[in-house]
């Protein structure tokens, strides 16, 4: 008699266990909203799709990966391009002369084939890697988002050399990280996912001071 095998009908899905980097912290991150003039908010972008891509720009595996995202890679910071795409959806930030981050900012880690994507670069020199654990994404928003991340950034966030659309890799406090700023009041900072807990408390500590008047 074959054996019958009984499946359990609640048992919870894949997406219902993933637990991202810093959702332990969510609850902290929504108690330091600051509103108002001086206003901050910080927020987690879970599960986000990243690609590592290696290729050289204007070779048939650049054309190639290009193809497969469906965004253009970067030009890089030479021609004040560093991030192609849509901010909110598919994008690429431009890391090196040959190394490119591809970002799906709707939650999509775990649930599309990151090989179907790998696959794209076969027998061309060059490489697509599926990196989505590697980083989250936290996104700051607000009036004095620039203000809070200026306190440890090694970068110049002015808009006049890191405009709308800029992103760069740098440190924020001791924490290697790549900032991209998809719009005029918010940024977003990636780091490696072992560092996140970190980040986020770094952040909400330097979000403090915005949450009290400003003393003259």
């Amino acid at each position: 008699m074959a054996e019958q095998r009984i499946i359990d009908q609640t048992a919870p899905s894949l997406s219902e266990l993933r637990r991202s980097p810093a959702a332990h912290m969510a609850e902290q991150m929504r108690a330091a909203d600051v509103e108002g003039s001086r206003g901050v908010r910080l927020r987690e972008i879970p599960f986000a799709l990243q690609l590592g891509i290696r290729a050289v720009p204007g070779t048939p595996a650049a054309e190639a990966a290009a193809q497969a995202w469906g965004v253009a890679l970067p030009a890089g910071p030479q021609a004040a391009q560093t991030v192609t795409g849509d901010s909110e959806g598919r994008h690429i930030i431009w890391l090196s002369p040959d190394e490119f981050l591809a970002v799906e900012a709707t939650g999509q880690a775990g649930l599309v084939d990151g090989s179907s994507f790998e696959g794209a670069l076969e027998g061309l020199p060059g490489q697509i890697l599926d990196l989505s654990g590697n980083r989250t994404i936290l996104e700051l928003s607000g009036p004095s988002a620039r203000a809070v991340l200026e306190k440890g950034c090694h970068v110049d966030l002015h808009p006049r050399v890191f405009a709308v659309g800029a992103a760069a890799s740098t440190l924020l406090g001791p924490v290697p990280v790549i900032i991209h700023r998809t719009q005029q009041e918010v940024f977003r900072v990636l780091p490696r996912a072992s560092f996140a807990d970190y980040m986020v408390r770094w952040l909400l500590d330097a979000m403090a001071e915005f949450a009290t008047e400003e003393l003259i």
